[in-house]
């Protein structure tokens, strides 16, 4: 990784960032004892396992391993480069950025087309805004909001535009700016000629509906057709700024509410958003013309406890609501589905019946996943029919069967028993079958080797570790945040470490201290550029210390690593003894016993080493 900034713009940019509010952008943290905890940003859970520290300014995730400081922070969530990180936070904290003309050109181009990028959906989101408002090719696209019953103040809250229904208005308005065009193509705001070199403009006659990122930049459009054709709904294309899995409509608006209320309302479309709003419900947001991903589901459950699923009320909308209801399941969410009758969607029903009553008889009214899943089982089926009847019952008891939690069982189990006047335990029998065959169907399907590969997954710090794995890294620990013992175990120990990634931290420790640094974990984790030592320095990090060393513990930690390859040395020395033996070989037997004892002479000798009435603390 290139790092073409000096050392002293990046140490002034750590100084001033405030991690915990930095990270707290993303992640919804609470204050555990010195730390901030929250769930990891970085990979699946449902317990909080992500602790920033604000006195050491540096995070790490005790599930996955993740750490570093706000720097890898920022280029981990938003992949970034180092480069574009360090300009972010420069831009955040009011540092000017200068990078050396020597940065490689792939990182000078791809930073530049960016800027291209952002500036021409800024700039963009404007002029179809203004076209909307002020200009009278918008006035049947503005007719057309205001008879939908959207406010003209929530048009500008929103930035609602028009695209005028030209083939090439937009290409002419960026083309005179100096944009070039092919990059506005890659931007998804124009489109190429199929086998020719003009360009046109890709929305045209259309509401637009800007979409932001979790900053609260113009990254794309939603473009609803106004009038007859085809598509009706049209998004802006997947592009380097823009990723339809990984931003939801409004979210960066909603977030802040969302956190104080501990809920959100997850919608399917544009207008439900606006409406809603309009209806001060101020925690909504919605997807983007595809299903919920995996990873808009884990932003939703890192800034709220609860989610109310309220897709349109026909047979499409409530399918989409149970696959979005079991992704948001499996990130740890309370699920709840807010069914709009009569197949209506929810901006219809609010524009409808009011604000009142979409909060009163849909959202307060939401079923649990489970109670919508039995619900939904019983549409369609004439239930005062046997056959329909035990054909309902089994298909219910195996969704019960996958639940969790015992107590939720038991509770719908007794639910089911009343309602059809079952024997509960006959229930139980049969739901305990039905899950004991799905478990066996489950480990068919499994790759024979998939449990091995999930077990080799699990982060190192998470397996017990040997004596001298432990040693290294609490030494290693303490080099962080000490010169001074960095120095000593640098005499002591230099290269010496058993663990090929310990070795290479050290180095770049000793180099580090030879610069002429004090200790600094951001700023020695920034000169860092290898993801493996970035993870390691920031798990090392976020270990728990004692502040002080005692000479006593640094002469147990050097001794566990010197002595490790004598240890491993005697114990293959004493397999070759033995097999000697077994064999009759007993001059061999014999020899191989001598070097045992002059190994382990060299081993006792080493006890004698770095004696604590000597050391670096007390013979200060």
């Amino acid at each position: 990784m290139y790092k073409p900034i000096s050392e002293v713009t990046i140490q002034n940019i750590l100084r001033q960032v405030d991690l915990v509010e930095l990270a707290g952008e993303y992640v919804q943290l609470k204050k555990t004892g010195k730390n901030f905890m929250g769930l990891c940003p970085f990979h699946s859970e449902k317990t909080p396992s992500f602790s920033v520290s604000p006195e050491k300014q540096i995070y790490h995730c005790f599930g996955c391993g993740a750490g570093g400081n706000a720097i890898t922070f920022l280029m981990e969530i938003e992949g970034l480069s180092f480069l574009e990180a360090v300009r972010k936070l420069g831009e955040k904290t009011g540092i000017p950025v200068q990078a050396g003309d020597d940065l490689p050109v792939r990182d000078k181009g791809k930073q530049e087309e960016k800027k291209w990028m952002l500036t021409a959906h800024r700039l963009v989101a404007q002029l179809y805004h203004h076209f909307l408002l002020e200009r009278k090719e918008g006035q049947e696209a503005l007719h057309y909001l205001k008879q939908r019953g959207f406010h003209e103040e929530t048009i500008k809250v929103f930035q609602i535009g028009y695209a005028p229904d030209s083939w090439d208005f937009l290409t002419r308005f960026l083309a005179k700016r100096n944009f070039p065009l092919p990059l506005m193509e890659k931007a998804g705001l124009l489109v190429k000629e199929e086998g020719g070199d003009r360009y046109f403009d890709r929305f045209r006659g259309r509401v637009m509906f800007p979409i932001w990122d979790n900053q609260g930049q113009v990254v794309g459009f939603g473009g609803r057709l106004i009038g007859e054709g085809h598509p009706k709904y049209l998004n802006s294309p997947e592009t380097p700024i823009f990723r339809k899995s990984r931003q939801l409509f409004n979210f960066h608006r909603a977030r802040q509410e969302m956190r104080k209320q501990q809920t959100a309302v997850l919608f399917e479309g544009y207008g439900d958003v606006l409406s809603a709003y309009q209806a001060g419900i101020l925690y909504a947001t919605a997807t983007l013309g595809t299903a919920l991903s995996e990873e808009q589901a884990r932003m939703l459950r890192r800034n709220a406890e609860k989610v109310i699923i309220c897709y349109d009320g026909d047979e499409a909308g409530m399918n989409a609501a149970v696959k979005a209801a079991e992704e948001l399941h499996k990130q740890g969410c309370l699920v709840k589905v807010a069914v709009v009758p009569d197949e209506q969607d929810p901006d219809e029903y609010i524009q409808k019946y009011g604000k009142e009553a979409f909060q009163r008889h849909i959202l307060d009214e939401a079923q649990s996943l489970t109670a919508f899943q039995l619900n939904r089982l019983k549409k369609g089926r004439r239930l005062a029919d046997d056959v329909e009847r035990l054909a309902y019952i089994q298909d219910a008891l195996r969704v019960i069967s996958r639940l969790n939690r015992a107590v939720e069982r038991d509770h719908y189990l007794r639910q089911l028993a009343e309602e059809f006047s079952l024997s509960l335990d006959a229930l139980k029998r049969e739901q305990y079958k039905l899950y004991k065959l799905e478990q066996r169907q489950n480990e068919q399907r499994q790759s024979p080797f998939e449990g091995v590969q999930k077990a080799s997954a699990l982060p190192a710090a998470s397996k017990l570790q040997p004596a001298y794995v432990n040693a290294e890294r609490m030494l290693l620990a303490y080099m962080l945040h000490s010169e001074e013992i960095a120095k000593e175990v640098e005499k002591v120990v230099g290269s010496q470490f058993n663990q090929e990634e310990h070795q290479r931290l050290a180095a770049y420790l000793y180099a580090f201290y030879a610069e002429g640094h004090k200790a600094d974990v951001r700023l020695f984790i920034s000169t860092l550029d290898d993801q493996e030592l970035i993870r390691l320095a920031g798990q090392l990090a976020a270990m728990t210390i004692n502040p002080e060393l005692s000479p006593k513990q640094l002469q147990d930690y050097v001794q566990q690593i010197l002595k490790y390859p004598y240890l491993k040395q005697i114990e293959q020395k004493e397999k070759e003894k033995n097999k000697a033996e077994r064999q009759g070989n007993v001059i061999e037997a014999a020899r191989i016993a001598m070097e045992i004892i002059e190994m382990k002479k060299q081993l006792k000798h080493l006890s004698t080493l770095h004696d604590p009435h000597t050391s670096w603390k007390e013979g200060e």
